[in-house]
């Protein structure tokens, strides 16, 4: 049975370089991943406006209501023939104004309209969905970044007790060819040998940069920042198939989305069709006029009162441009429909190919750890022997590479098991599991 915490050859990786960097655990990188990587502030943002179209969506539902002022002031000539009198009155310079004061209401009902808001309120709840699917593939990134800089930092330490012993190799085939126990070419084979070494602990420092900038990559910080990585790699041995499927089924945020796609789907339809029914409409309105002449029977004129009414209509042919949209949308919503049934047969697959993955994975993590018990202590009797001169250097460095790629192998299984169990916490909708809280975000509370 695997240990519950495997640590990857036992190895505490770096402990004297470490105390001079910043210790990075997986719980801290989630954190900072959550607070900075632009995918997760974008889709937020993407949600805010969903959320802001819910909030206006009410509009319609709502009367509106205007005021108005207007004054208006005008000089002219005036002449005026009147019947009583012979000769024409001449104004010049008559002087007139208006003042206007309109306060309108109205409110209209449209059963269409309160379709409209359901359907606002499906996509908001879809815009926060697609800012939690952005966070869960954000955290099972970091982890598998995480994970992969220190399985390389494990690699490093691999290869420097490679290292060492083959200069602990060349050292006695350098003493016994100068004593004269040993030919130049075992010796110049066991030079050989060390360089290779040390060409593959350089290259594998380019392995941990780039996996270091990967990982500082996202969590949007400096490329050059040089965490300490301590954490040894979590392994569960005990994951199931059904409890996965079933969680996958009530959690996947995916699948959450193309339920409540099929939801807008059918209000769309729902809403179109509504434009059918009759409509209700409310106006009232309150009015205030004065208006003021020099000249005619009438100099000043006082309005003020109130107006009320209402309107009821319907729509009887609109050039078939109605009908042609509801049909649009009865064949979308069955899109939509066998959108939502593909993916859940597609989910189930993912779920039954992750975890025929994970399976395998934990078989071979297995059968590496007990592997990697056996080499180990052929490599040290080996090397005994060597000392001793009981065996050739052949012999020794067949059984030092055997260790080596043991070593690499078990490495490889661990980290390979590791992704396979995130996968499956991803698909499941159990992706905070692995730091044992959910994300608090503005705007996710």
């Amino acid at each position: 049975m695997i240990k519950q915490y495997l640590a990857i050859l036992g190895c505490m990786i770096g402990a004297a370089s470490a105390s001079a960097q910043e210790t990075l655990t997986f719980e801290q990188a989630v954190t900072m991943g959550l607070e900075n990587n632009y995918d997760i502030k974008i889709a937020l943002q993407d949600k805010e406006i969903t959320e802001i179209d819910k909030k206006l969506g009410l509009g319609p539902l709502l009367p509106s209501l205007d005021a108005t002022y207007g004054r208006t002031t005008s000089t002219e000539d005036v002449e005026q023939q009147f019947v009583s009198e012979n000769e024409p009155r001449n104004i010049n310079g008559a002087k007139s104004t208006g003042e206007n004061f309109n306060i309108n209401g109205i409110y209209g009902f449209r059963y269409d309209a309160v379709v409209a808001l359901r359907r606002l309120g499906e996509q908001s709840e879809i815009g926060e969905l697609q800012a939690k699917v952005a966070i869960e593939n954000t955290v099972a990134s970091i982890a598998n970044a995480y994970y992969r800089l220190s399985v390389e930092l494990d690699r490093y330490e691999v290869l420097k007790e490679t290292v060492a012993l083959s200069q602990q190799r060349l050292d006695i085939e350098q003493a016994q060819y100068e004593l004269g126990g040993s030919s130049k070419s075992q010796y110049l084979a066991a030079e050989v040998d060390f360089n290779a070494d040390r060409s593959q602990l350089v290259s594998q420092e380019q392995v941990i940069q780039t996996a270091r900038i990967n990982l500082n990559e996202l969590l949007a910080v400096d490329a050059e920042i040089n965490y300490a990585i301590q954490d040894t790699v979590l392994i569960n041995p005990d994951i199931t198939l059904p409890p996965l499927l079933e969680d996958a089924f009530g959690q996947n945020k995916m699948l959450l989305i193309n339920r409540r796609e099929e939801n807008v789907a059918y209000l769309q339809y729902k809403e179109l069709q509504a434009q059918r029914l009759p409509y209700l409409a409310l106006d009232g309105n309150y009015r205030q006029s004065v208006s003021n002449s020099d000249a005619g029977f009438l100099i000043q004129n006082k309005r003020q009162g109130y107006s009320f009414g209402a309107t009821v209509g319907i729509n009887i042919f609109s050039g078939f441009t109605l009908n042609r949209q509801i049909q649009r949308a009865r064949v979308q919503q069955q899109t939509q429909a066998y959108t939502l049934d593909q993916y859940e047969v597609q989910l189930r697959s993912d779920l039954h190919r992750a975890y025929n993955v994970y399976e395998n994975s934990i078989r071979r993590l297995d059968i590496e750890q007990s592997n990697y018990k056996v080499v180990e202590e052929n490599t040290a009797i080996a090397f005994d022997r060597f000392k001793s001169g009981l065996t050739s250097y052949l012999e020794f460095r067949d059984a030092q590479v055997n260790r080596l790629n043991a070593e690499s192998r078990l490495i490889d299984a661990v980290y390979s098991t590791k992704v396979a169990e995130v996968e499956l916490m991803r698909l499941a909708g159990r992706i905070f599991y692995q730091t044992n809280e959910d994300p608090v975000l503005p705007g996710m509370e």
